[in-house]
């Protein structure tokens, strides 16, 4: 089992070098390929040396014993063989003639009666030693008696040792006169032949593999030069893409290469000037927002002093005069509103907000917010309910920055609800609590939803703000989840309304664990088909976002299909009186 598992590691671990380095594939595909071509050129070598070869003995083998038995044939005609006897004598005598045919290449030969011959004179066969009728394949011997031209076919010799070598029986028919037609093989060695096609392979196998090791690598060489700059150029742009904007590509020489290295080099330093540039301009708006929002605040309270005045003397002047106080005094309100969230947000760029965290039961702060929330509600005709548990929902939060989220997320639900419910819904796990508000109104779009927590941005330019706000209020609220460790998310659907989720850690530095509370099934995006998980399909209008970072578009996040838990009680909000005036916003 171990070494299974160690082979799979290596073989996972070729993988992943194969996919990742172009100088490994190139050397691959180059062996592979120098092997098949090696294999399919020295396999042609092979066969034609081979044949070449071959064909050169086997002439030289059909030469010699056409020679032999002719020789054989004329001294048999010169020879005086009146009787059987002589005839015998005569074979017999020219034995020894007859296995020097051939020189030392030549094994011997075998004289044999043609089977059925009905010659009255019979003449034993001869054959040369260790040379035997079972030698020659029936083919061959049927073919020698059935055509007058000679025959070959390839046997097996046997040697001393039991071995075998390979040979060439070559054979045709003579008359023996009295004895009538007879069959003579003359039997060639091509062991010679062999040994040498053998050296011959060798040679070019292992010629062909050092031809292909030698080209592996030379072309390790050439692409590891290839390579290496690109290489070299990707680690700098990695970091440079992680903010190391000094980084700068090492170009030598005047070839294609470097003209890539000097261009990345430029759009480097093009960039860096860029990015210098909008720092510079981003930390210049800043500084202008802060500086200005501090300096607005005296001359603020000076009108507002005076817009105070003019309030509450606004029976004593004519109708026309007392509706312009009252208008100069929402104005007012509203102004330093606006300037309360633009100093706000200032702290957020510069870094300067803290967080004071206490722990806090967030049923009372749901509560608070509700209460607020009533009137605004009420003028709209909205209804709005709450679900909390009932036993406290602790957490270490700043219940200051908790009850902002909340107000705003409420207050953004009332005004988008066109007259719809509203439903506030609190609930506790193991590490994280979430406050889910959900509206079934105008809902949002996919390109609204990925700018919801942008800086005075709006749906609808042209729709008016009833609650009055300053258009930062989901920025802020985005910033405060941040600031607490968790994560503010939305998700909606256009005719079906919009669910925001606030979800944080129960700890202060802790990291929150999956919601408690799931986003509505009928607002979250559509399942692909070919997902395990695939549900029934739905709008393709619908959207998660989460939000990375205020005044910035939230990245796409994960929400559950299941509904709230059933133990979480169901209240209708208390018609209580606001404890204070709400800070108005607006969805964007």
């Amino acid at each position: 089992m171990a070494d299974r598992s160690r082979v799979r590691a290596a073989v996972r671990a070729a993988v992943r070098r194969w996919r990742r380095s172009i100088e490994v594939r190139v050397v691959g595909l180059t062996v592979v390929l120098s092997l098949l071509t090696m294999a399919v050129v020295g396999g042609f070598l092979a066969d034609a040396i081979s044949e070449r070869l071959f064909e050169s003995r086997r002439t030289q083998a059909f030469a010699d014993a056409a020679q032999g038995a002719r020789d054989f044939t004329e001294r048999l005609v010169q020879a005086d063989v009146p009787t059987a006897g002589d005839l015998q004598q005569f074979v017999s005598d020219n034995q020894e003639e007859l296995e020097s045919v051939g020189g030392d290449s030549s094994v011997g030969f075998l004289l044999l009666r043609v089977p059925g011959s009905d010659a009255s004179v019979t003449v034993a066969g001869l054959s040369s030693a260790g040379l035997g009728p079972s030698l020659l394949p029936d083919a061959l011997r049927e073919a020698v008696r059935e055509e007058p031209e000679q025959q070959a076919a390839p046997v097996q010799l046997v040697e001393a040792d039991g071995s075998t070598a390979p040979g060439l029986a070559v054979g045709q028919r003579v008359d023996l006169a009295l004895a009538g037609p007879y069959e003579l093989y003359f039997v060639a060695d091509l062991s010679r032949e062999e040994e040498l096609l053998d050296a011959v392979q060798r040679v070019l196998v292992v010629g062909g593999l050092l031809l292909v090791l030698l080209l592996a690598g030379v072309v390790s060489v050439v692409t590891r030069l290839v390579v290496r700059p690109v290489r070299d150029t990707a680690a700098v742009a990695a970091r440079l893409s992680a903010g190391d904007l000094d980084q700068r590509v090492d170009v030598r020489g005047e070839d294609e290469l470097a003209a890539l290295g000097r261009t990345f080099n430029d759009m480097a330093d093009s960039l860096q000037r860029q990015i210098t540039q909008l720092a510079g301009l981003s930390h210049l708006q800043q500084r202008f927002v802060s500086d200005v929002s501090h300096e607005l605040r005296t001359p603020l309270t000076t009108m507002r002093m005076a817009g105070e005045v003019l309030h509450e003397a606004r029976g004593d002047l004519d109708p026309m005069a007392s509706r312009s106080a009252e208008l100069l005094m929402e104005q007012m309100d509203r102004f330093e509103a606006l300037l309360a969230d633009l100093l706000e947000m200032s702290r957020f760029d510069a870094g300067a907000a803290a967080l004071d965290p206490e722990e806090v039961d967030l049923r009372t702060v749901v509560d608070r917010v509700l209460a607020t929330a009533l009137p605004v509600a009420e003028a709209q005709g909205v209804t709005v309910t709450s679900q909390v548990p009932s036993r406290p929902v602790t957490a270490e939060v700043e219940s200051r920055r908790v009850e902002r989220i909340l107000r705003n997320l409420v207050l953004n639900a009332v005004e988008h609800a066109e007259g719809r419910p509203v439903e506030v819904v609190l609930a506790g796990g193991p590490g994280e609590v979430a406050v889910l508000v959900r509206d079934h109104g105008v809902g949002l779009r996919p390109e609204d939803a990925e700018r919801v927590f942008d800086r005075f941005w709006r749906a609808d330019p042209a729709r008016a703000r009833t609650t009055g706000g300053s258009g930062l209020g989901l920025a802020i609220s985005a910033e405060d989840a941040s600031l607490h460790g968790g994560v503010l998310e939305v998700v909606g659907r256009p005719g079906s309304g919009a669910a925001f989720r606030l979800l944080l850690p129960r700890a202060v530095g802790g990291e929150p664990g999956p919601s408690p509370l799931d986003m509505p099934v009928d607002l979250l995006p559509p399942v692909p088909r070919d997902h395990p998980a695939a549900a029934p399909a739905t709008s393709p209008t619908a959207v998660v976002l989460v939000p990375s970072a205020a005044g910035s578009p939230g990245a796409w996040g994960d929400a559950g299909t299941e509904a709230a838990a059933d133990a979480i009680a169901t209240a209708s909000i208390p018609v209580v009186p606001p404890p204070a005036r709400p800070e108005g916003t607006s969805r964007g």
